[in-house]
């Protein structure tokens, strides 16, 4: 059994950075390639970026957007079948009952959907002389949490603008995942500030695995993304980054190393439950 337990401590993955043109089509074949690059290099859970089918903006949203099941989600249940692992599929523009979602769809190695997370926190900000991005002109919330089961450990899902939110992280912690993925486009001003610190702190917090898969650097798109896809570790080290050009990363998660971190500064049993607690109001 314990021959069992160590096999299963360990699991590759692997973090898509892809370069997202206009053209539906090139990016679901490219995203189809890459995963398939990926599995062969062993990885057992594959993470698309944020938008990959279509470009980010406002003004592409309802221009792109699918059903879900659709076009877009057939092809990541396809991949992740034929290669057989566990797909986080980015995130599309998914179009149900006349409203919009930048929503993010599961998929297993038998090819069955396991969680479509609808990002829960609009991207709108206003930074003077630098950027103004309201995704609430066209996208409506999601409203629940979305977690999956693996064969190697609980996973929790995020998009992009999610992971400045610290109780999502801190509930899917409680509930005993020991990955969190944040599909995610953040851009040249938040990008270089935030990017790598809200994924260090969103580590560290909660002594869990933090992965994160942005589109590839385009400078001459209308919403420029920062890149730097990154996997960071419990301990809040990055243990795998991205350029700004389309790549693929990979990161050996190490489940008895995050044991190992818990067990020597064991914030989870000192938390004072006596005087605060996170909890979710409404369960996915």
């Amino acid at each position: 059994m314990s021959g069992i337990f160590k096999a299963m401590s360990k699991f590759r993955l692997a973090v898509v950075q892809l370069h997202v043109s206009k053209i539906k089509a090139d990016n679901l074949g490219r995203a189809q390639q890459l995963v398939k690059e990926a599995a062969g290099q062993g990885a057992k859970v594959v993470v698309l970026p944020e938008c990959f089918n279509s470009p980010y903006g406002t003004g592409f949203f309802a221009e792109y957007a699918e059903k879900i099941p659709g076009e877009s989600t057939q092809v990541l249940s396809e991949a992740a079948k034929e290669c057989g692992v566990y797909l986080v599929g980015g995130s599309i523009p998914e179009e149900d009952r006349g409203k919009l979602y930048n929503t993010c769809s599961v998929f297993g190695p038998d090819g069955k959907l396991l969680v479509k997370h609808r990002k829960i926190h609009l991207f709108d900000i206003d930074v003077p002389g630098k950027i103004r991005f309201q995704e609430s002109e066209t996208l409506s919330p999601g409203n629940s949490l979305s977690m999956f089961e693996t064969p190697f450990c609980k996973i929790g899902v995020g998009i992009c603008y999610d992971i400045r939110f610290a109780e999502l992280a801190q509930i899917y912690a409680k509930k005993g995942c020991q990955l969190l993925v944040y599909p995610g486009a953040f851009n040249m001003t938040t990008g270089p500030a935030h990017w790598e610190l809200l994924q260090r702190g969103r580590a560290v917090d909660n002594q869990v695995y933090v992965a994160t898969a942005s589109p590839a650097r385009d400078e001459t798109a209308s919403y420029v993304a920062w890149g730097h896809s990154s996997v960071v570790n419990p301990w809040g080290e990055v243990i795998t980054k991205a350029g700004s050009e389309e790549s693929v990363v990979y990161a050996d998660i190490d489940l008895q190393y995050l044991a190992d971190v818990r067990q020597q500064i064991p914030i989870t049993t000192q938390r004072r439950n006596d005087l605060y607690s996170v909890n979710s109001v409404q369960e996915g």
